[in-house]
């Protein structure tokens, strides 16, 4: 689609000429341009507009284009800032409409800065897309935007598949309460005698129901022997209702939903599970060539001559409710290079989030606290004229963050040093905060398994106990040092 400039009403509709002003005006003093062949992106829906440094186009021409959110505007795009000689080009991450262009631009070889919309929309004055772009332009040629968080292209097909698969879960979980509901409007309390309506027994019942049966003895009895919630005589009183034809049809077509999410969501691990192994593949092939690189022939043959013990290998258990039936903790060890499974709190499916959603090369991050800060798992120290105004944690809408508060909460029912840890801050602080600071404390164990690839080792918890009480009595002796006291063990008073 051909390009046309962008243009506004009233007196100031000759917007490329006035652009052309405001952008050779020469920044604030002191300040230099970084980036010379920077450009500005606003993205919309239907089309987007594109801001060049006025130096790049010819006298006269414009230095603001707006071009079609179609595949024809978009290659017409690139190949105009191509031209124009932009190597850089800023871009507010505007719902996913930047998507399609960002991949369009990483294929050309052009950088792109995905900016947070939040940190440059604080500026008044603009409010017009062409605007919107220059100020992008202007600020991403001083040097003054830093670039959002992206895995590479691989990490991120895997967290399109991961996050498809969340919404399945999630749309089939709806119509387990569809079901539930129609079995309430009935005055049937399967759900309140058996664990899970979708389980063995569960789904017995519903196709029994289904299929015309409704003497309660005879459901009851379809219910496994390994049901423990309630006895046999209870179970046929909770099947004892008022069959209406208009609920047992939304009940069935419930059950019909749920059996045909829960085949998509097999199709979806099938298809991860593949990703995974293309992935397992390619990381494998890296580290060995690294290894060969920096490891002399000498350091191989000793290691020929004294081969070390594999590791033990987890019991394989049978996976949980929404775990997928595919063993893809081999995968996702080879692709981390470590086993992040034995970190307490961490299953297969919280790594497997962890790993679609920042992959595993952790130099994005400069250390552990700026990854802990990164996810929002760090106070904030809101400071002016020398006063504390503010500590809360930063608002930060992470999916890695939620996963690691799900794990913190479950590790503090845990006989570990991190469930000591836990509920110590819980006693102190409260449970919000202690989730918190655990999952904080996770997330630095994510970030170091990551990058130095080690093993984990569970921390001994008497040890650990054993140190908070010696940092509790120091404390205390501190305190009776500044009042004037000194403490004796209990052995040392006299009766």
């Amino acid at each position: 689609m051909k390009a046309k400039a962008a243009k506004g009403k009233g007196k100031h509709s000759n917007w490329s000429k006035r652009g052309a002003k405001i952008a050779a005006k020469r920044g604030p003093e002191g300040m230099e341009i970084v980036n010379p062949h920077a450009g500005g992106i606003d993205c919309g829906a239907q089309e987007h507009y594109v801001a060049v440094p006025p130096q790049s186009v010819e006298p006269g021409e414009p230095v603001v284009r707006c071009f079609s959110a179609f595949t024809e505007g978009l290659d017409a795009l690139v190949e105009w800032l191509k031209a124009c000689g932009v190597t850089t080009v800023a871009i507010e991450s505007t719902g996913v409409y930047w998507i399609a262009l960002c991949q369009k631009l990483e294929a050309a070889g052009i950088e792109v800065f995905l900016v947070n919309a939040r940190h440059v929309r604080h500026v008044p004055g603009r409010k017009t897309d062409v605007k919107d772009c220059q100020w992008l332009q202007r600020l991403h040629s001083f040097g003054l935007l830093s670039a959002s968080f992206r895995p590479d292209d691989a990490i991120c097909r895997l967290r399109s598949l991961q996050r498809h698969r969340l919404n399945l879960i999630s749309t089939a979980g709806a119509e387990i309460q569809h079901m539930q509901k129609a079995l309430q409007q009935m005055n049937l309390h399967l759900h309140h005698v058996v664990s899970d309506i979708t389980g063995v027994s569960g789904l017995r019942i519903l196709d029994a129901i289904l299929a015309g049966q409704r003497d309660a003895g005879q459901l009851a009895k379809l219910r496994d022997h390994r049901v423990y919630k309630s006895t046999l005589t209870q179970m046929e009183a909770a099947l004892v209702g008022d069959y209406r034809p208009e609920h047992l049809f939304v009940l069935g077509q419930s059950l019909q939903a749920y059996r045909f999410y829960q085949a998509r969501t097999q199709e979806c691990d099938a298809e991860i599970e593949s990703h995974l192994q293309q992935l397992a593949q390619r990381f494998e092939s890296s580290s060995a060539l690294g290894a060969e690189l920096s490891q002399p022939e000498v350091l191989n043959d000793a290691q020929s001559q004294n081969p070390q013990k594999p590791a033990k290998r987890k019991v394989k258990r049978k996976p949980q409710a929404n775990e997928p039936k595919i063993d893809l903790a081999d995968y996702l060890r080879r692709i981390c290079g470590v086993d992040l499974t034995q970190v307490i709190g961490l299953n297969v499916l919280s790594v497997l989030l962890i790993v679609s959603e920042i992959g595993v090369d952790m130099s994005k991050w400069r250390s552990a606290k700026a990854f802990s800060a990164w996810l929002g798992l760090c106070p904030r120290n809101k400071i002016s004229g020398r006063k504390v105004l503010d500590t809360r944690t930063c608002k930060v809408i992470s999916r890695v963050a939620t996963t690691l508060r799900l794990a913190a909460q479950s590790v503090g029912r845990t006989n570990t040093a991190l469930g000591i840890f836990y509920r110590r801050k819980k006693a102190h602080l409260g449970p919000a905060k202690a989730t918190t600071a655990t999952a904080r404390k996770l997330a630095c164990l994510v970030y170091h398994l990551l990058k130095y690839k080690e093993q984990y080792r569970e921390p001994d918890p008497a040890t650990y106990q054993l140190k908070v009480q010696k940092t509790i009595l120091a404390k205390i002796q501190k305190q009776a040092a500044a009042l004037g006291y000194k403490l004796l063990p209990t052995a040392l008073v006299p009766a």
